[in-house]
């Protein structure tokens, strides 16, 4: 049995979508890999993970009725202090620093990037501003808050929008950042709590030299970085029980040298703490996974729209968070028994929560707390003991629990009469639950690889169906194949199309020659930094003699192929086959109607017009006028329009070999009726 054209690409299709599944199920597989493990390093620091089950506990991580090996934190993420837009991000971060912070009282606080906006008025624009940068330093001094904590600060991408180098004056950073001052990039800061020792370490993914908007999205770690990092991985390993990593850039916008930023920090970090992504507007609000490289990675909503800012704790090898909106009180994170999602396989043990005598839970306000209370299940109320400080304890027996998924629910309470009731789920034998899917797409896939196959599908859409059109007409004409028809009209009559404006040699050339041009030419020249001309290219940007490698490039390119390229594509396809069907006939169409007739077009290259201004706003005039890929492809695109418009008798000579069917016969006899009448 034949099989149809229609079926055949049916398909194909299939086993080619088959194919991208399995490959995004392998990359957003959230089990550990035991290469993520080496059992000698495993043996030696036993203490920090217990890859095997029935290994003794030390005292050390049994949680108990005693507050001791216990360390909380704070994260905060995407400030944005900005000159032009919404103060309350200013007011709401002095509250943070003075109220928030005195209550939880935190060892540590984070802040792991985009510290100011650096956005114009305009919010096309970027560049550094240095009032954000002294709003944010003056925050800090008033409030305080180094002598109440250790302040972690580290760059975001917008500290570096349109940053000619680390030593430039426009790196602000140095001078008004508390780590800046002491640190060009990346660094590691350890802290000592009671018996145990805690490594931070800072990622500063940042591009160097750094470029104005949209083109540092993804961030690069060069090879000298890399080898930093390597080494600050070998001092938490030899120095230190726990490793907390934090940056700007989530991994999977990080381009880094093999074998890549995950695994360094999966061998002996329980978490890579990070901001950027803003939650993805909204849609993916909590944005967790585990990596395959055996450590989670946690993405913080802004505090530049949402205000929100994370509570992190290690109680006797526990790691526990919450996220937590400004100004919602009381806060309680439960660290004992810990959630089931966030178990870290290889460095936390359930036995620990087995062998545990005491349910532990933190508990802040800014009001004396009156009761913490908390049951299991649909169990009977408990009120919890204070301990020290935060720290609230109940016995319980662990054993009554050891098989399957559990629930704890607690109920905390203050003086103003405010309640905060929290339950979360919890497991004892190792049952594991699963992270939602968009949030391991957003965290697991390697962005810039996204970015690049879809820029390679759109160049492929843009290009193969006008050249496979052309290769078959070839074949046809030469009588060595019949011309295909399927059996579904509307894709017969977008062959039609598509095959017709193929054989159309003034309009197939500079259509395809473009897209191809797009892979290898430059894309615009201008200044990428402010009075530094650099040069934009599919494949990075170089700029005062150094090469950033592209990556939102590909982005940007797949938005220029998907709204513009490709349906100019399309209407220039149906402009041409109606012309070919009408090219005798007398076109009685209004001005109106005209204008109706080509609205297509006409939105298209309005869209594109704007694009173009936005990049003018963006890099200025001469990227404008030096920019094939924005304001050139305009006048292309008018170009092809007027001569697929015009298009004679004598354009179609090849299109009439293979199409010259019924359509063509009644031009043809349309024609002859029109002589006739001429001649009358």
């Amino acid at each position: 049995m034949r099989l149809s054209l229609s079926a055949l690409l049916l398909i194909l299709v299939c086993i080619i979508c088959s194919v991208i599944i399995s490959k995004i199920s392998s990359v957003i597989n959230v089990d550990v890999s035991d290469s993520s493990f080496d059992d000698a390093e495993q043996t030696k620091h036993s203490s920090r993970g217990l890859k095997n089950q029935e290994e003794p506990l030390p005292k050390s991580r049994i949680p108990g009725d005693v507050a001791d090996n216990l360390i909380w934190f704070l994260q905060i993420s995407d400030i944005h202090i900005s000159v032009f837009h919404d103060m309350s991000r200013v007011t709401d971060l002095k509250d943070f620093c003075s109220k928030t912070i005195d209550a939880i009282k935190p060892t540590v606080v984070l802040a792991s990037g985009d510290l100011t906006d650096a956005k114009t008025a305009d919010n096309m624009g970027s560049r550094q501003y240095v009032e954000e940068w002294q709003s944010y330093k003056s925050i800090l001094e008033e409030s305080k808050v180094q002598q109440k904590t250790l302040w972690l600060d580290v760059r975001g991408n917008h500290d570096n929008f349109n940053v000619p180098g680390l030593y430039s004056s426009e790196n602000f950073y140095r001078n008004f950042s508390v780590q800046g001052q002491k640190h060009l990039r990346s660094y590691m800061v350890q802290v000592k709590q009671s018996s145990e020792t805690y490594s931070f370490v800072a990622v500063d993914a940042c591009l160097d030299p750094g470029p104005k908007r949209p083109f540092n999205f993804v961030g690069v770690i060069g090879l000298k970085e890399y080898e930093q990092l390597h080494e600050f991985e070998r001092r938490t390993r030899m120095e230190s029980n726990y490793s907390i990593w934090f940056g700007h850039y989530p991994t999977s916008c990080i381009l880094s040298p093999s074998p890549g930023l995950r695994p360094l920090i999966g061998k002996s970090g329980y978490v890579y703490l990070c901001g950027h992504l803003h939650q993805l507007g909204g849609i993916v609000p909590n944005m967790y996974t585990l990596q395959q490289s055996g450590n989670l990675e946690l993405e913080l909503g802004d505090w530049k729209d949402n205000r929100v800012y994370r509570l992190l704790a290690f109680d006797h090898g526990l790691f526990s968070f919450i996220d937590i909106p400004h100004n919602e009180w009381p806060v309680v994170l439960p660290t004992n028994p810990k959630h089931a999602l966030f178990m870290i396989p290889g460095k936390e043990s359930t036995a620990s929560m087995l062998n545990s005598s005491h349910i532990r839970v933190l508990a802040f306000s800014t009001a004396p707390i009156t009761h913490v209370k908390v049951r299991i299940n649909n169990g009977e109320w408990g009120a919890c003991q204070n301990i020290k400080d935060a720290l609230y304890i109940l016995k319980w027996n662990a054993t009554r629990y050891k098989k399957g998924i559990h629930h704890l629910t607690v109920e905390v309470e203050d003086e103003l009469g405010r309640v905060k009731s929290l339950t979360q789920p919890f497991s004892l034998d190792g049952t594991r639950m699963s992270f939602s899917i968009l949030p391991r797409i957003a965290l697991m896939v390697n962005a810039s690889m996204v970015f690049q196959c879809m820029f390679g599908v759109m160049l492929i859409v843009c290009i193969v169906p006008l050249c496979i059109t052309r290769f078959l007409h070839k074949l046809v004409r030469n009588k060595k194949i019949r011309r295909p028809r399927l059996r579904i009209l509307f894709f017969q009559n977008w062959l039609r199309k598509i095959w017709i404006l193929s054989t159309v040699d003034r309009i197939f050339f500079p259509l395809t020659l473009y897209v191809l041009y797009l892979t290898i030419g430059p894309w615009s020249i201008g200044e990428v930094i402010e009075n530094h001309t650099g040069i934009i290219f599919a494949w990075g940007t170089i700029i005062n003699g150094s090469y950033l490698p592209g990556s939102m490039t590909y982005a940007y390119g797949f938005i220029q192929l998907f709204t513009y390229q490709f349906p100019l594509t399309l209407f220039l396809a149906h402009t041409v086959d109606k012309r070919f069907q009408t090219l005798y006939v007398f076109d009685n169409c209004s001005m109106l109607g005209y204008l109706y007739r080509h609205s297509p077009f006409i939105l298209i290259v309005a869209i594109q017009m704007a694009y173009a201004y936005f990049f003018w706003l963006a890099y200025g005039t001469l990227a404008f006028v030096l920019g094939p890929l924005r304001t050139w492809s305009i006048a292309l695109g008018i170009f092809l329009w007027f001569q697929a418009v015009s298009l004679q008798e004598n354009s179609f000579r090849e299109a009439n070999l293979v199409w010259i069917s019924k359509s063509a016969g009644v031009r043809c006899s349309l024609a002859k009726v029109e002589d006739e009448m001429t001649a009358t």
